[in-house]
């Protein structure tokens, strides 16, 4: 066993020793050195050793035949080769004796190649030398001839193009270490002029925007003469046109890429202009003075953007606009919300188109100052209606709500042009005659056509379409109709000492401004050049405003009426206790009489005006008829309201009589036609209550009343039952009490048992009909 391990390991380190890089195998050398088997290990590595060298010999035995041919070919190409390189040796003698006049000739084109690029660069060389002394000979003619624009312009040219390109000379350096010396002569020179001329231009500022404004009001009539459409926003227009009309004169300094040198000018120029900005903001008044200076600033920075470079940029002057128009629409809206004078307004409005217009023309947008000109427009209109409600109540107060009498032809015509008018039966009668309203209307009209006109002077130069136009006088004539006059009107009906004729002349008036209504579209549709009938025009709402008043004026008749009745009703002394009449016939109450006089004179007045023919007051008499019907209503409930009152507890069969004499008064009254346009007994339905009830109990005639109730043909059809009850309630009651000895007769008896048979089968027939 331990020879076969033996044999395995040396198998081991031989393979091992033909596997293993040479530099690695002492370690195994001295394994096999360690061990006590290494001469057997000798042997088995000198038998590998044989192995090894048989198989090369059997390789170089199979390789020797290719070996040999390689041999024998390779003595063949050494023979080529030696006459190959003679070849190449002959060859290259004959090519050297013919190169070499060759190589002169290019040696000779060599030197004049060189020759020709020194003559070219020495060329050169002067073409940028020969500008920069033209330039720099140029920049001292410039100088002393004080033309600092061109010189300062030079002078960047020579900076930074020429003395660049000449290269180091010295007399470039001479000229580039003078460069900054000239520089800052040229800018103090400049600043110098520059701070003279601003200085000029703030001492006449006030008059040279004065004198851009009066351009852009010249333009704007030339251009509202070419033209009767209304102007559209101009866009960026004939800048340098303005700029030759006003013929500014400007010492132009050109600083392009030179912002080193002049950003402390920009700084404080900046500083100066926000400084002005905000000296104006502070102390605006909006005079004329103001708005010149703040144009002809923003007229100067647009000359200066235009008529140099580098000094100012578009973004600085856009800045200071935007800064200044902020400025103007905040003073705008304290201004114009303290104001409370629309002639102040309007002119106020004036002066901000004419400063927009100017400026629009030299490219600065003025959107935002129009759109603050649209505010202001609803606070002019607010302050319009302050001014025509005070006027309106000049004119109510003033007026003496009576009919115009006219004399003459004149006079006529006078107040029919002042109002649309026409009345051909009127104008058929003779002078003098009166006119069915009072001054009141010609003057109400005339102030509706002077509000349109104020409203048309705002809107002017707005740069609005005439459909925008008449849609905003449209909307505050509304205004002016639906809440103004509106509240004027109730005023003037509601206001203390208003007697019924001065009622009836404001529903005369009224219907008549009513019917001017349209008219004064009319008017509009001139003034505008917008046709009424235009799709999604607004529409003038006047019509339910003198609607509304007349209606108002119509209530307060009715309530008028009432009231002036209850105190006539108030002097109603009856005597609920008195005795059944003998054969006399009764007269009605005095109170009653008197009232019914008062009626009938009132209500002549409402038929036959003074001065105005019959057939001519049909609405009064419409009214009259309304109003009639309401006093014959609130008489007969005032009367019942009488028979009912709980204070009211004894009713004796005398008083019934006597205030069924007073309803035969007031029947007689309805039945004599106070007004016309009744048809039949129309009035007399407004008593039939009450006519009912004391006909059932004057008559007694309770068996019908029982028997029919309820049926349509019930000849006390308008009797409530529970009225009836009462009433008998109080009769009971002084049947009771006035007759002590009636248990001792028996007529008193009978007749107090059949009250209870009739209030015990009231009661059930109310009980009947309500369950």
């Amino acid at each position: 066993m331990a020879s076969l391990e033996t044999a395995a390991e040396h198998e081991r380190i031989l393979r091992e020793i033909e596997s293993t890089d040479t530099n690695c195998i002492g370690p195994t050398l001295r394994s096999v050195y360690d061990g006590q088997e290494h001469g057997l290990f000798m042997e088995k590595l000198d038998a590998r050793i044989r192995n090894h060298d048989r198989e090369i010999e059997k390789m170089c035995n199979h390789h020797f035949q290719g070996f040999v041919d390689s041999i024998t070919e390779l003595l063949k190409v050494r023979g080529e080769a030696q006459k190959l390189k003679s070849q190449v040796t002959e060859t290259n003698r004959h090519l050297q004796e013919n190169g070499k006049e060759l190589t002169t000739s290019m040696e000779e084109l060599r030197q004049c190649r060189v020759q020709q690029r020194n003559i070219a660069t020495t060329i050169d060389k002067l073409t940028h030398c020969l500008p920069v002394l033209e330039m720099y000979s140029r920049l001292q003619e410039q100088m002393r001839a004080k033309r600092y624009y061109p010189a300062l312009r030079t002078l960047e040219q020579l900076e930074q193009t020429c003395l660049p390109k000449a290269g180091q000379y010295r007399f470039c350096s001479i000229m580039a270490e003078n460069i900054p010396k000239l520089r800052i002569q040229i800018r103090d020179t400049a600043m110098s002029q520059l701070r003279d001329f601003l200085e000029s231009i703030r001492k006449h500022s006030d008059k040279i925007g004065e004198t851009a404004m009066k351009q852009a009001q010249l333009q704007r009539s030339l251009d509202s003469s070419v033209s009767p459409q209304p102007r559209v926003l101009l866009g960026r227009r004939g800048r340098k046109g303005r700029r030759r009309q006003f013929g500014l004169e400007w010492v132009s300094i050109r600083c392009q890429n030179t912002t080193r040198e002049f950003w402390m000018w920009r700084m404080k120029r900046r500083k100066m202009k926000s400084q002005e900005l905000r000296t104006w903001w502070i102390s605006l008044q909006f005079t004329a003075v103001c708005i010149s200076t703040l144009c002809c600033f923003f007229v100067v920075e647009d000359h200066v953007l235009h008529t140099t470079q580098g000094l100012v940029n578009r973004a600085y002057v856009e800045e200071l606009w935007e800064l200044a128009l902020s400025k103007i629409v905040a003073a705008l809206r304290t201004h114009s919300s303290y104001c409370d004078d629309p002639d102040l307004v309007l002119d106020l409005k004036n002066l901000i188109v004419l400063f927009a217009d100017t400026l629009q023309g030299y490219g600065f947008p003025v959107s935002q100052l129009f759109d603050m000109l649209l505010e202001i427009r609803e606070q002019y209109g607010e302050i319009l209606l302050k001014r025509w409600n005070i006027t309106f109540r000049q004119v109510i107060d003033q007026d003496n709500y009576s009919p115009i009498p006219v004399s003459t032809e004149k006079e006529y015509r006078q107040y029919t042009s002042q109002c649309p008018f026409q009345d051909p039966e009127l104008e058929k009668l003779p002078f003098p005659k009166k006119l069915p309203f009072s001054e009141f209307v010609p003057k109400v009209y005339c102030q509706l056509k002077e509000f349109i006109y104020a409203c048309l002077k705002y809107s002017e130069d707005l740069h609005l379409s005439s459909t925008e136009v008449d849609d905003m006088i449209r909307k505050s004539t509304n205004l002016l109709l639906t809440r103004t006059l509106s509240h004027c009107l109730q005023y003037a009906i509601k206001k203390k000492n208003v007697g019924l004729a001065e009622l009836v002349q404001v529903i005369i008036n009224t219907t008549h401004l009513e019917q001017s209504c349209h008219f004064l579209e009319e008017f509009i549709s001139n003034i505008t050049n917008v046709p009424p009938d235009t799709v999604n025009a607004t529409k003038l709402y006047g019509t339910s405003t003198f609607k509304d008043a007349r209606h108002a004026a119509e209530a307060e008749i009715y309530t008028s009426l009432n009231a002036k009745i209850d105190q006539f009703l108030q002097l109603a002394d009856y005597d609920w206790m008195a005795a059944v009449p003998g054969g006399e016939n009764l007269a009605a109450s005095d109170y009653l009489i008197d009232l019914i006089a008062f009626l009938k004179s009132t209500f002549s007045v409402f038929t036959n005006l003074p001065g105005t023919p019959i057939e001519h007051a049909t609405l009064p008499g419409k009214v009259a008829q309304t109003a009639c019907m309401s006093s014959c209503k609130h008489i007969s409930t005032s009367l019942m309201q009488l028979l009912l009152d709980p204070e009211v507890r004894q009713i004796s069969m005398g008083a019934l009589h006597q205030l069924d004499t007073d309803v035969k008064e007031c029947e007689s009254f309805a039945r004599a036609g106070p007004v016309a346009g009744f048809q039949g007994d129309t009035l007399l339905l407004a008593f039939s209550d009450l006519r009912q009830l004391l006909d059932l109990f004057t008559q007694w005639d309770w068996s019908t009343y029982l028997a029919d109730y309820g049926k349509p043909t019930c000849k006390y059809l308008r009797v409530n039952p529970h009225t009836a009850l009462a009433l008998l309630e109080k009769m009971k009651e002084t049947s009771r009490k006035n007759n002590v000895f009636a248990q001792f007769r028996k007529t008193d008896r009978d007749r107090q048992k059949l009250i209870d048979t009739v209030i015990k089968q009231l009661r059930n027939l109310i009980a009947q009909h309500h369950t």
